[in-house]
């Protein structure tokens, strides 16, 4: 454990004891690290919210010069189960591990003790000085939402004010950007009770964006040799037994009882129908890779408490593919794919790291395949990262069920880290479904897939685009791109001629002619617009334009033609914008 995961999770000891110390009925459930802090979930007598925050966290700062260390206790289950008699939650967690034959220890901190695995500083009563409490939610215990509803509080912890202030500062800018606020603001999205949590519905804007966004893969990958196909968006059982997808992930799918008893479900991933395509007749080897893409969506039945926007929700695009090819041509599919990921991101200011996703061999029950499929699989997948001017981590664990994946990273503009892009290497779909090519000498030779999503879920993506550009899509994105906007009534007509030219001309352009001056164009800031044409006496003798950033930044007296190149050329490079 890393040495801000030692302090950050005994800051979290230091808030169960605060609360049990204020509401001694509380009863303490989990309290782990998170990324950039930790939580604790309790079960408390009564209801708390934000408010309660301050004298929660007074009380933790009365309470943390007292604690010495943490003293350490080896307990019998016997003696765990008498100690935590009146906690459901710690018992439940005793339990389990008496199953699993797990030694039982509690840490001591002055008079709170908690059941732990332990990992923690030092010198709390020096150390534990620079926290703060975040948020009061809601959370099931165990993320199951037929157990019981407790009380999460979330917090974060530093070694030095300076790191919290600038870990705050940089909280407040990420919630003005929040995509839950600004998408709805800017009329891309919204929720619906009426349609259910996490089934986003997309305005016309929104729809643009979505439909821009995959045009723009789909220009890359065509270039590659990709070729469309469409499935359907159910299907029967069946076809995710013989994939695997049934035996891990059943309790996830939405099903479907027809009126003849057949069991179907919606699904909740394309690969196993595009084996079909690629099995509906034999090929050779001449015929390799073949090269699908599909944009489409997808449906998990998450539960209610995991939902998050449009980060998780339970309809999913995914701009998907699936090549099926020889041994020999991994490297190359992986490289054409990889200069895919490379240019989209490149195009929206992300920076990217890698991971190298593989499998877990103390725990080879979760994964399909042979130990020695998956070895060769991963030794390919590290020759390939190696061959590429990029660092990468390796993670245990991480691979999908059926094959080793390169996950990219993209570090947004609050150096935030996002799962993006993925590739994957499957060697058990072939095998399961009998994949071959006819090779040179006229033998069955199996073949290997790869998966690649470039957004992978468009939902996703679109909300950390958002609040990576604080809501400012590039020119080529956004659903508005110009507001025509004439100073008074006396510019209109020529203010309408330079709208209707620019809507001739291809362009997203709008008169803006409702209300005050200062009005329309603090709305057109307010919206994101890319740019505002003035209209005024001088545009007009001159048969010129004045052109406005959303910035604020204003070059006046243009001719309308030059602007129109200097636009075409900024949509065409996809820039995220061009300079005046």
């Amino acid at each position: 454990m890393k040495d801000i995961d030692k302090l950050r999770h005994s800051c979290a000891h230091l808030l169960a004891a605060a609360v049990v110390s204020l509401w001694p009925e509380a009863k303490p459930a989990i309290g782990p690290v998170i990324d950039n802090g930790f939580y604790y979930d309790f079960d408390l007598p009564q209801p708390i919210s934000n408010k309660d925050l301050a004298k929660i966290e007074k009380q933790m700062r009365k309470i943390a010069p007292t604690w010495a260390g943490f003293e350490k206790q080896k307990i019998s289950y016997s003696q765990a189960q008498e100690f935590f008699k009146d906690n459901p939650y710690k018992l439940e967690l005793i339990n389990e591990l008496k199953k699993d034959k797990q030694p039982i220890t509690v840490y001591k901190s002055s008079d709170f003790v908690d059941l732990c695995r332990g990992g923690h500083i030092d010198n709390p009563n020096k150390q534990l000085k620079y926290f703060k409490l975040l948020s009061v939610a809601g959370a099931y215990w165990r993320g199951d939402e037929n157990n019981k509803m407790l009380t999460r509080i979330y917090g974060t912890c530093f070694f030095n004010q300076d790191d919290l202030d600038d870990y705050l500062r940089q909280l407040d800018e990420a919630q003005k950007r929040d995509h839950k606020k600004l998408g709805p603001q800017l009329d891309l999205f919204l929720f619906s009770p009426l349609v259910g949590a996490g089934l986003p519905l997309w305005t016309p804007k929104g729809t643009l964006v979505r439909n821009l966004l995959d045009e723009y893969v789909w220009q890359l990958r065509q270039a590659k040799g990709y070729q469309k196909v469409t499935i359907p968006h159910l299907t029967k059982k069946d076809l995710y037994e013989k994939s695997g997808h049934w035996q891990k992930f059943a309790d996830e799918l939405f099903k479907i009882k027809t009126r003849e008893k057949h069991l179907f479900v919606l699904k909740p991933m394309n690969c196993p129908h595009h084996t079909q395509i690629y099995a509906h007749h034999k090929r050779s080897y001449k015929d390799l890779p073949q090269r699908y893409a599909e944009t489409t969506m997808v449906y998990r039945d998450e539960q209610s408490g995991e939902l998050a926007g449009l980060t998780r929700v339970r309809c999913i695009t995914q701009d998907d593919s699936h090549v099926f090819c020889r041994f020999n041509q991994v490297k190359q599919e992986f490289l054409n794919i990889w200069q895919i990921v490379d240019i989209f991101y490149k195009s929206f200011g992300f920076k990217l790291s890698l991971r190298l996703s593989f499998h877990d061999p103390d725990h080879f029950e979760n994964y399909l395949g042979t130990p020695e499929l998956w070895q060769k699989a991963e030794a390919d997948i590290e020759k390939i990262a190696q061959s590429q001017d990029n660092s990468f981590t390796v993670a245990k664990g991480e691979a999908a069920f059926y094959g080793p994946k390169v996950d990219f990273i993209a570090i947004d503009s609050l150096n935030r880290q996002w799962q993006v892009a993925t590739i994957q290497l499957d060697i058990n779909m072939p095998e399961r479904f009998d994949l071959f090519c006819i090779n040179e000498k006229g033998e069955k030779e199996r073949i290997v897939m790869i998966h690649a999503a470039i957004m992978g879920s468009i939902e996703r993506f679109i909300g950390v685009l958002i609040e990576h550009l604080a809501g400012a899509l590039p020119t080529w994105l956004s659903p508005e791109q110009i507001w025509v906007t004439p100073i008074g009534r006396e510019h209109l007509d020529y203010a309408v001629k330079v709208n209707n030219h620019l809507v001739e001309k291809g362009f997203r352009s709008l008169l803006n002619q409702e209300g005050s001056l200062g009005r329309r164009l603090r709305n057109f800031q307010k919206e994101k617009v890319p740019y505002a044409i003035i209209i005024g006496n001088q545009e007009m003798t001159n048969n010129t334009v004045s052109i406005r950033n959303r910035q604020g930044n204003q070059t006046n007296q243009v001719k309308l033609d030059d602007f129109i190149n200097r636009l075409d050329q900024e949509i065409a490079s996809k820039k995220l914008e061009l300079s005046w």
